[in-house]
């Protein structure tokens, strides 16, 4: 029975996983306006972020709607199919849970920040 129902969300989420990649695209909004002045100093800050996620988890997909929705280019790691990015979700974070946000201060002290919520209200604050 339980092999039964592990295959049955297997199948389920073959499924559903096309649907809900469309979804995104389709419903992604559009990024705020920089000026190129602006946008460099955005781009800047952002190389020393990074999102591990999954690629169709709901709650990484509002993160990556939020970060279109704000213009950032934010270097994006999938924890789900690239094992080195995995096992650094490990080390760094101490648990492979996404999605979670590597942010690298100036001082060289990694903070790893999880849950959808909490990291769209940082980015947010930071380039809202």
């Amino acid at each position: 029975m339980r092999i039964l129902i592990r295959y049955f969300f297997r199948g389920l989420r073959l499924v559903l996983a096309p649907v809900m990649l469309i979804s995104e695209k389709l419903s992604t909004p559009k990024s705020v306006e920089r000026t190129p002045e602006e946008q460099a100093k955005v781009d800047q800050a952002c190389q020393n972020l990074a999102l591990y996620q999954f690629r169709t988890c709901p709650f990484c997909i509002k993160v990556r709607k939020e970060i279109a929705r704000l213009g950032l280019n934010i270097e994006v790691r999938d924890a789900q199919l690239d094992p080195a990015h995995k096992q650094a979700l490990l080390e760094g974070g101490g648990k492979v849970k996404v999605p979670c946000l590597r942010i690298t201060h100036d001082d060289g002290r990694e903070e790893w920040m999880y849950e959808s919520d909490t990291i769209n209200a940082w980015l947010h604050q930071q380039f809202g």
